[in-house]
């Protein structure tokens, strides 16, 4: 497996078209298991394989496939930085009482692009 983050993130990208509804959403450490990432940083390379796509799919109008990789941490939702690129990307409002149902919401139009 590369190292390099581009590489990765088509990759994570194959991984998350591919899995099966049932296994979604994701954790960042099922994706790292999904790929055969080995430590150190496992899951600081799926973090940035993530915001790239975040960002790709920004440019291209699509729903954020990086939508469907959760936290294993309560209340199951992405880490923090998700929410944060998707306020910078000008997907998300700026106000964070808003971020879980945006990111609800884009969910589902994840799930319904996979489809």
């Amino acid at each position: 497996m590369s190292d390099s983050p581009l590489p990765l993130a088509a990759t994570v990208r194959e991984t998350l078209e591919a899995a099966p509804r049932e296994k979604l959403p994701m954790t960042y450490q099922d994706v790292a298991d999904a790929l055969g990432l080995q430590p150190p940083r496992t899951i600081q390379r799926v973090a940035q394989a993530l915001e790239i796509l975040m960002r790709e799919d920004a440019a291209q109008g699509r729903s954020f496939i990086a939508a469907l990789v959760v936290s294993r941490r309560a209340p199951h939702m992405p880490a923090r930085g998700f929410f944060e690129l998707a306020v910078e990307l000008e997907r998300f409002p700026a106000d964070s009482s808003l971020h879980a149902q945006a990111w609800r919401d884009e969910y589902q139009r994840a799930m319904t692009r996979r489809e």
